[in-house]
This record gives structure tokens, sequence and C-alpha cells, in this order.
């Protein structure tokens, strides 16, 4: 079976991170405007491919000044870097339908490689309108300082405001190119 393109289905795809807060606690957010393309070789893996594109200002935490600050040159400075960019260097099979996708993301103006942990595809579907359907999972961590992201607050108790860890998880729906 030859190599498949999907498209990456910006309405249904979404990516999560959590941070820690004041040392106690995670803050959760998302970017609801994913965007890019996977190209899916089931026989040959390695032969895969995936480039996938963030806004930043579609970053919503479930509060207006928290989203506001983080668009701000303090965090993601959104109008310098309204991007993050994924692009695999590497896919290996890491399980039944699991693969370790490796790859430099391009954050805050740093390109670092990090490594996807993949779940997926999933068996294709039709939707009612025709299309081919799949979709997969994706969790990474990354330290948020090596992407230049190293704004803070002591803490009175001691430690800091903002964790360095984050937690990034990705859903993505994908729609398959006609052949």
């Amino acid at each position: 079976m030859p190599a498949v393109v999907y498209d990456i289905d910006p309405t249904h795809s979404s990516a999560h991170f959590s941070v820690r807060h004041l040392m106690i606690s995670n803050v959760k957010g998302e970017f609801t405007k994913v965007s890019g393309t996977v190209t899916f070789d089931a026989d040959n893996p390695k032969a895969s491919k995936v480039e996938a594109t963030i806004d930043v200002n579609s970053l919503h935490t479930r509060d207006e000044q928290r989203d506001g600050h983080l668009k701000s040159a303090d965090f993601f400075d959104t109008a310098s870097f309204p991007e993050i960019k994924f692009v695999s260097t590497s896919v290996e099979p890491d399980g039944h339908h699991e693969y370790l996708v490796k790859g430099d993301m391009t954050l805050h103006g740093v390109t670092k490689e990090v490594a996807l942990h993949v779940e997926g595809p999933n068996p294709e579907v039709k939707d009612p309108w025709g299309n081919t359907k799949t979709g997969a999972g994706a969790t990474t961590k990354i330290s948020r300082k090596e992407f230049g992201l190293t704004w803070n607050a002591p803490l009175e108790t001691g430690g800091v405001m903002v964790g360095d860890e984050i937690k990034i998880n990705l859903e993505v729906e994908l729609t398959r190119r006609p052949a």
C-alpha cells in the first residue's frame, strides 16, 4: 500500500498543555488552531512525515487576563512569534499502532528536537460527507526555558510561580487527500 497523505482538520484538532502553577497545581490550556499534513506509510513507517503549525494566538486558558499575559513578550511574544512549527525528522514503530516521532519544533524563535509518543493512526472511517478520516494522539514534555520562555516570579515560601516542564497533548483528526 503506498503512502497516504492526510490534512490535519483544524476544526477537530487541538494542542493542550499543562504547567505547574505556584508549585501546587497544574494549569491547563489549549491552542485551538492546529494545521498541517501527515504522510503515513503503513508498510514503511520510517518514510512517514509530519508537518504541523499551531497558531499561538489561538491560545485559551479560560482566563482572558492570563491569556493576554501568555501572548505578551513575557512569554510567547505572539507579535514576533505567532506560530509554533513541528517538522518530523524520523518516525519509528514503538508498539502496536504506536510510534516515536522525532522532529524539530520551533517555538519562540528557538528550534529544538522533541520526541512525540504517538498513538494511531486509528482505522479509517468515512464521514457523512464521503471524506475518509482517521485520527491520532501524541504526547511529549518540553522545558520552556530551553525555548527562551524564562519569565517567572519567586514565591515567598520558596520555589517559583511557573514550572519549567510543559506537558503537551495533541489530538488530531486527519482527512485523507484524494489519490
